[in-house]
């Protein structure tokens, strides 16, 4: 009973929050005239090179990635790793956050390493990417706070509500009693089997997250960093090029879009549904494409969250499954003798 629940907290209420905000989202959106942007506000050919940046997103993760297990002394092949990669989006899709701890499993099975060493290097490439987004939120925010400045003076109520939020004390103080209480926890001295267990994969994990300080290639690291995000922003700017209502935004704008869409992210429902969505109708709306507002999205707006979503959803399950046929194909080599994994040195292809 109680492991049902546990599923149910974890699977099931990211499902209801991704599905109850596209029903927010579109309940009142005018399907036809969505529709009908689809069909003729569409140039579909520049989905095309979305897909090629798409995918060339994931080989840099999985080279930055392939540092930092390296640095551990874990050295899988580069289409394992990237076979991995390909995996934790679509696991991802159908149970939010698993996709990461699966990755790791995966990594770790095949070379037999430390689990919570290797699940410490993918902390540390998630860290990496929360400090991207707090930097280019920062440098968005800076640059835009014009456009920002006019939509919340349309939208008063909805500037109140940030403020009373980002002043509200409690939150602060809950934030540092937790950390507190966390660091207490890791150091405390203690015969408990179950604290001490959670300790030392503490330190696995810390051992991991450290590894990125003294591995070899720290410039390498920070260039796939500004690749793997510059393809992310790429994505978008070029999905804007496909709508004749978006093809006219500036840099700026898609970078708003994408910063917004990239908090959004953050959220913890399948894949961005719903939250990803809202962030880019959003992000739209203070650039003039229809408003913010429950009772009257625009159609068009709309109609661009739900095609660039559907189809980086549709391209996620495509790289899925050519990942999983691949990891078999790579297993029952491996039982068969014909790849010899040493986990000391790069395997050998017999």
């Amino acid at each position: 009973m109680k492991k049902a629940i546990s599923y149910l907290v974890k699977y099931g209420i990211p499902l209801v929050i991704g599905v109850g905000l596209m029903y927010f989202l579109y309940k009142n959106v005018d399907i036809d005239s969505m529709m009908e942007t689809l069909k003729t506000d569409v140039n579909y050919w520049w989905f095309l090179p979305v897909a090629i940046v798409s995918i060339l997103s994931h080989v840099f993760r999985a080279l930055r990635w392939r540092l930092q297990l390296k640095a551990i002394d874990v050295k899988p092949s580069f289409s394992a790793v990237l076979n991995s990669i390909f995996g934790t989006y679509v696991v991802n899709l159908a149970f939010p956050r698993l996709g990461e701890v699966w990755r790791c499993g995966y990594i770790a099975n095949r070379q037999k390493a430390s689990v919570t060493q290797v699940m410490g290097s993918m902390v540390a490439d998630r860290l990496s990417d929360t400090v991207t987004v707090l930097l280019l939120t920062l440098v968005t925010f800076l640059l835009a706070q014009s456009a920002f400045g006019k939509f919340f003076d349309a939208y008063p109520q909805m500037k109140e509500n940030f403020l009373n939020i980002a002043s509200d004390g409690r939150i602060w103080i809950g934030a540092a009693v937790l950390i507190i209480a966390l660091g207490w926890l890791m150091v405390m001295k203690t015969e408990n089997k179950i604290i001490k267990k959670i300790q030392l994969m503490a330190r696995n994990l810390w051992e991991g997250f450290y590894a990125i300080t003294k591995m070899d290639g720290k410039w390498m690291f920070l260039l796939y960093t500004i690749l793997i995000w510059g393809c992310y922003f790429l994505q978008l700017y070029l999905a804007c090029q496909a709508f004749s209502f978006t093809n006219g935004l500036t840099v700026l704008a898609v970078l708003v879009m994408f910063v917004l869409s990239s908090i959004g992210m953050g959220v913890p429902t399948n894949g961005g549904l719903g939250s990803w969505h809202v962030a880019i109708i959003f992000g739209l709306s203070i650039y003039g494409v229809g408003v913010f507002s429950p009772s009257n999205f625009d159609p068009r707006a709309s109609a661009f969250a739900m095609l660039v979503w559907g189809f980086q959803t549709v391209l996620l399950i495509i790289l899925g499954i050519y990942a999983f046929t691949s990891m078999a194909i790579d297993r029952n080599r491996i039982e068969s003798g014909k790849t010899v994994v040493d986990t000391t040195n790069d395997e050998i292809q017999l």
